[in-house]
This record gives structure tokens, sequence and C-alpha cells, in this order.
């Protein structure tokens, strides 16, 4: 069985430990309030903490805010050694809501990788809302949840689980293209916040 930390009890955190789940993992929920990390672990029946706790998952999901990965890494950054850690975060620049604050020729994923060299880093979740993982379908069409990384066995392992809860999962190639997924995210919630499309739509892949 695939055991993954979901670190974040947002809607996000608990829309993918929900998949997780489904999918047939073990999971444990990691957030700074326990008792909202147990709220969220317990219909689940995952295993809930506080973060600084030890991670159990050989999957980490980093459910968290973009300013927030530089506290991830100063918390746990040996334990992340050897271990599979998704971002999915997009690293908006929330004071404009007009732009990425990584470099052009970055991402946030990049950035985490190279904070994290032990770590086999994925881009993923990032181009969906939470409603379309809860509710597994977009546009009449299973939710798609893009990946991209360097380790093919790190993404099938986590496109297994993301499958077996009745989602699709496509690789859209190695760590690089974590930049044009952000862009994508970064679209997405522009027109979410411009009342454009609704928090309960956005891209669909058909394949």
């Amino acid at each position: 069985m695939t055991a993954i930390t979901v670190i974040g009890t947002g809607n996000m955190g608990q829309a993918i430990a929900g998949i997780a789940a489904k999918g047939g993992a073990s999971v444990q929920i990691l957030g700074r309030d326990l008792e909202k990390a147990g709220s969220a672990a317990a219909p689940l029946r995952a295993t809930a903490g506080v973060v600084g706790d030890p991670i159990t998952g050989e999957i980490v999901i980093a459910a968290v805010p973009y300013p927030a990965l530089a506290e991830l890494v100063e918390t746990y950054g040996a334990q992340l050694a050897g271990k599979i850690v998704v971002d999915i975060t997009n690293p908006l620049d929330f004071t404009t809501f007009d732009a990425l604050v990584v470099p052009a020729d970055s991402s946030a994923a990049a950035e985490l990788a190279a904070a994290l060299p032990g770590a086999r880093v994925i881009k993923a979740f990032n181009t969906n809302f939470a409603a379309t993982l809860v509710g597994g379908e977009l546009g009449g069409e299973p939710t798609t949840v893009q990946l991209a990384g360097d380790d093919d066995a790190a993404k099938k392992l986590l496109a297994d689980v993301i499958v077996a809860a009745g989602l699709r999962a496509v690789d859209a190639g190695t760590l690089k293209r974590a930049r044009e997924l952000e862009a994508l995210g970064f679209l997405q919630l522009v027109l979410a916040a411009r009342e454009q499309i609704g928090w309960t739509g956005g891209f669909a892949v058909r394949a």
C-alpha cells in the first residue's frame, strides 16, 4: 500500500487527501492545528498530526501556499531525502494578482528541487481547483491531474493512486514543464478571480 503524507489542511490539502484515501493509499495529514487536522483525517480513517511531527508517507504532498515552501524545507529537509515530494503551488504575486514571482526560466517546483536535492520532486495538482478534485469531473470528463517530474517511477506511483481514485493522470514531461503548468494554473486563477469562470470549473484535458 502506498503511504501518502499531506501537509496542509486547506481545501486543496483535504481534497488531495480524499483522493489518496479513495485511491487505496494510507494517509497522514499534518497541519498547524491538530484539531483541524484531526477533523480532516477522521472521515478518511487517516492519521493526524501537526507540522513538525515525523513524516510517514513515501509520497509527501506540499499542500501549502508558495511562500510556505521555504518553511517546509527548513522543517523537513533531511526527512525528505529519498521521498517523492509533490509541489502543488502556483507562485503568484498576490499583491497584484498579475505576475508569477519566480524567474521566467524557472518554477516553484524547480526551486523546491534545488532546495531538496535528495528528494524526487513532482509538480502536480496546481492546474486543478479543489472542487473538481472532490467532484471527480470537469465538463463531463473525469478530472485530469497533470504531472511533471524527472523521475518516471515516482510519477507513475502518484499517477496510479490518482487513477485508482477515478481521476485521470497525464504525464506532462520533465520538471522543466512545471513552468508551463504554473503559467496555466496562474491563468486559471486569474480567470476565476475575474469571474470569467467558476471555482468549480477550469481547464479540462480531453484525450
